[in-house]
């Protein structure tokens, strides 16, 4: 028992040490998520040009939450941010929540630093990733800052196979 406790205390104290992972380094099924991008028409690409209309697109990704395949896209409107629940088929907006806190909002604010001095859109980041590989289908983008310069981390898959290309975005 003892042992169990001390176990169960060193985890906890490695997990703060670590951190949680960034939205754009969450664990990733790649068996689960290939079965379910089955379902999905929207590619990730569409799905930024689309949300343009409730603000300007800072990142997007498929995930599966809560059993489900969801299209998650975090947007800029203003000073403030919102994630944008997505049908995956459709493109309409099935939920529009504000970010006010925490990790998220931390994630949201650093992806704007680095959009704000992008000149190429996720929409473009995208699909210059998805010709430059054949095949391979885009699940998330996440730009971020390297030496001060925007770039942007994007996930593909091709059946289980997954693979992450780098885009610049100025």
């Amino acid at each position: 028992m003892r042992q169990n406790r001390i176990l169960s205390i060193a985890a906890a104290a490695a997990q703060l040490l670590v951190g949680s992972p960034s939205w754009a380094e969450e664990e990733m099924n790649p068996a689960a998520m290939a079965k379910a991008l089955q379902q999905a028409t929207l590619p990730l690409e569409k799905a930024t040009k689309v949300s343009e209309r409730e603000g300007k697109p800072i990142s997007a990704k498929y995930e599966i939450e809560n059993g489900a395949l969801q299209l998650s896209i975090y947007t800029m409107k203003g000073d403030r941010f919102s994630e944008l629940i997505v049908d995956h088929n459709s493109g309409a907006v099935a939920k529009d929540q504000w970010i006010t806190e925490g990790d998220d909002l931390k994630a949201a604010q650093a992806q704007s630093a680095a959009m704000a001095k992008a000149k190429t859109t996720l929409d473009v980041a995208t699909e210059n990733a998805v010709k430059a590989n054949p095949g391979y289908r885009a699940v998330s983008i996440v730009p971020k800052l390297e030496g001060g310069r925007p770039t942007a981390l994007v996930i593909l898959m091709k059946g289980e196979d997954v693979k992450k290309a780098n885009e610049k975005l100025d």
